[in-house]
């Protein structure tokens, strides 16, 4: 299952994107950067003990709903974090373009 976010993130659309499987950590990052889990703002050092406890029950993929308007350099941060934690499959949300 997917645990929402609690925050809506205006994502970017990318031709590319594919729906991804919905057992995942959902991690947000506003566009005020800040990192939000499960409905409540963690920073970037919520992001490691996070992942931690979530991939020792089973190994999920991290997908990250990024605001277009939030920093690359924050973006950057939050897959450092969850790739240092353990995480071997980090994906960025995106929107499918409408034709």
């Amino acid at each position: 299952f997917v645990e929402e976010t609690g925050v809506d993130v205006d994502k970017p659309q990318a031709a590319s994107a594919v729906n991804l499987d919905k057992n995942s950590i959902l991690l947000a990052i506003t566009a005020k950067n800040q990192v939000i889990y499960g409905g409540r703002e963690i920073g970037l050092s919520g992001i490691g003990s996070v992942v931690r406890r979530q991939i020792q029950k089973e190994m999920l993929p991290v997908i990250i709903q990024a605001d277009e308007a939030a920093s690359a350099g924050i973006l950057v941060r939050v897959i450092d974090e969850s790739k240092l934690a353990g995480a071997r499959s980090v994906s960025l949300a995106a929107q499918v373009p409408r034709s």
